[in-house]
């Protein structure tokens, strides 16, 4: 097996510092030779390219944009009605990515709409979900990037979440069926809602392309 490689979250560590550029440095000063964020797009994108040359590290994964976080929103990919939405934030997000050099994209599935129920629109969702990842797999292929779908747990940390377990991941990676649309692993989520770890793991190793 390959060694492990350790990415800073930046969106998480070093937040006492407001930019992410600087969230940059900070994180080669500590020994980091990658870093991965959940959302750069409120910063100057010249800028953070400037930061990641000076500061020597890869930028591993950034997340495509959630929507309006203030109306709910937290990712669009798998929301129906929303699919507009999702291929606009993915063009702002590929722009990033090529620009930081950056080969892996989350494309975030998004919530349950407020007023339904998981059950009666859990269809219609993983259809919006598997288009979607479809357009975005063509998309990323051409620039040598993979796209990945993390399952978020829902009894703790997010209840509306739409894609909460490895095994509807896994079910949903199966339609979709193309080689750069991968499962990124957080083993916190994957413990909350399956426990099970060493099984799962060994089960769903071949779809991994990142794991936290």
């Amino acid at each position: 097996m390959a060694p492990l490689k350790f990415s800073a979250n930046i969106s998480w560590l070093f937040s006492e510092l407001p930019d992410f550029s600087q969230r940059m440095t900070a994180a080669a000063a500590a020994g980091f030779r990658a870093v991965e964020a959940a959302w750069l797009y409120d910063s100057d994108l010249p800028e953070l390219q400037r930061a990641r040359e000076a500061a020597g590290v890869e930028v591993v994964l950034i997340n495509t944009p959630p929507g309006d976080i203030k109306a709910g929103d937290l990712g669009l990919a798998a929301v129906p009605g929303r699919e507009g939405d999702f291929r606009r934030g993915l063009d702002q997000t590929l722009q990033y990515a090529k620009a930081l050099n950056c080969k892996m994209i989350h494309l975030m599935a998004g919530r349950v709409p407020v007023d339904s129920h998981r059950h009666l629109v859990a269809k219609e969702m993983e259809a919006v979900f598997v288009q979607n990842l479809k357009y975005a797999a063509d998309i990323l292929s051409k620039e040598g990037i993979t796209g990945l779908i993390e399952p978020i747990n829902t009894r703790i940390t997010d209840p509306r979440y739409f894609l909460d377990s490895p095994h509807q991941a896994a079910a949903i990676l199966e339609r979709v069926g193309k080689p750069n649309i991968k499962l990124q692993m957080d083993v916190f989520h994957w413990q909350i809602m399956d426990g099970n770890l060493t099984q799962n793991m060994h089960k769903y190793f071949p779809l991994i392309g990142e794991s936290i």
